[in-house]
This record gives C-alpha cells, sequence and structure tokens, in this order.
C-alpha cells in the first residue's frame, strides 16, 4: 500500500521549522538558566541575610507612650491636684521632648501651660525629677540655660526597661513639691515611679 503524501508549501515548512528550533531553544535556555539561577538566588538571599543583620545592628529601637497612656497619666495627676483644691496645667511629653497630651485644669493660670511642658521635658530629658536636678543647679548653675527646660520642681520621668520614654510635668500649685505629688499621681497611673 502507497501512502501519498501531501505536499506543503515551502513557507509552511518554514514556519514550523521556526517554531520547533525556538520551542527547542526556549526550552534548553531555560533549563541552563534554571539551573544557573540557583546558585544566584542562595548568594542573593546569604546576601540580604548579611545586610539585614548589619541593618539591625545600626538600628535602635525605643518604647514610646502612647497617646491613650499619657492622656490616663495627665487626667490622674488633674484628679490628684482637683482633690487638693488645686488649679494646675499636665503635660506629658514623649522621651524626645514631643507633647504627647496637655490639660489645662479649670482656672489654671496662663503660665502653667507653658512650665508643665518645660518640667516635663527637663524630667525626660535628664531621666530624673525636677526637684532633684534643682539641687544640681548649685554646683552647675548653668543647666538653667539651655533651652526648653525649667529646674522647678514638678517634673517627674517615667521609664519602662529601666529607660526613660516619656515625662510629666505638672505647673500651677503653690509649690514645687505639690506639683511634683500631682505629677508623680500621673505616673502611679501608668504602673511607673
Amino acid at each position: 500500500m502507497e501512502t501519498r503524501r501531501k505536499k506543503t508549501s515551502p513557507r509552511t515548512r518554514l514556519v514550523t521549522g521556526t517554531l520547533a528550533a525556538a520551542a527547542l531553544t526556549a526550552g534548553t535556555f531555560g533549563a541552563v538558566s534554571a539551573s544557573a539561577s540557583t546558585p544566584e538566588r542562595a548568594q542573593s538571599s546569604a546576601a540580604s541575610a548579611a545586610s539585614s543583620a548589619v541593618a539591625d545592628r545600626n538600628i535602635h529601637q525605643t518604647r514610646h507612650l502612647t497617646v491613650d497612656a499619657a492622656t490616663r497619666a495627665a487626667q490622674a495627676a488633674l484628679k490628684a491636684a482637683r482633690e487638693d483644691g488645686q488649679r494646675v496645667t499636665v503635660a506629658v511629653v514623649d522621651r524626645n521632648g514631643n507633647t504627647i497630651a496637655v490639660l489645662r485644669g479649670d482656672g489654671a493660670g496662663p503660665q502653667s501651660y507653658e512650665s508643665a511642658e518645660r518640667k516635663a521635658y527637663t524630667a525626660a530629658s535628664w531621666n530624673s525629677a525636677t526637684s532633684d536636678l534643682v539641687k544640681r543647679l548649685e554646683s552647675t548653675p548653668t543647666l538653667k540655660d539651655i533651652p526648653g527646660t525649667l529646674f522647678l520642681g514638678g517634673g517627674v520621668p517615667v521609664a519602662a526597661g529601666g529607660a526613660p520614654i516619656a515625662g510629666i510635668g505638672v505647673a500651677g500649685a503653690p509649690s514645687g513639691a505639690l506639683d511634683e505629688e500631682y505629677a508623680r499621681a500621673g505616673a502611679a497611673a501608668l504602673g511607673a515611679r
């Protein structure tokens, strides 16, 4: 039995041959490329891990007081002052001295707002109660010249893990000792000092 072969045009043969060659080339290139990229990926992963380790050594993480916690502390300090019949302003700043919350009590003097913020900033900056810092002025009087600070009783730091994370400042009571008592009430509301 004789099989008749259908004649194909030269154009069809050319297109078919080209497609077959392209498929063969793509398969070979894909296999070579896949086996070649495995070491590159391993090197890339190793480089990425090394870069991450270097980056971790160059990054310092800190803790921050939340707005809710700062507000709770300010409210507790204001409540303690109100119970004593005092009209004060309470400020809470973060570790960098940025104001998180300020509550100006009814009838608090106009100067109390800035004073409370500066006491909070001073306490956070030195991680020390401002009443303790007042004593340092005797030996280092130029401390009072540092911008934004106020060396009067009424500011206390807030720490977490042994590091300062905030400061609470109170101003407006007749003495720094009372202001500090109210600031400590605010810190106590956070479970600090």
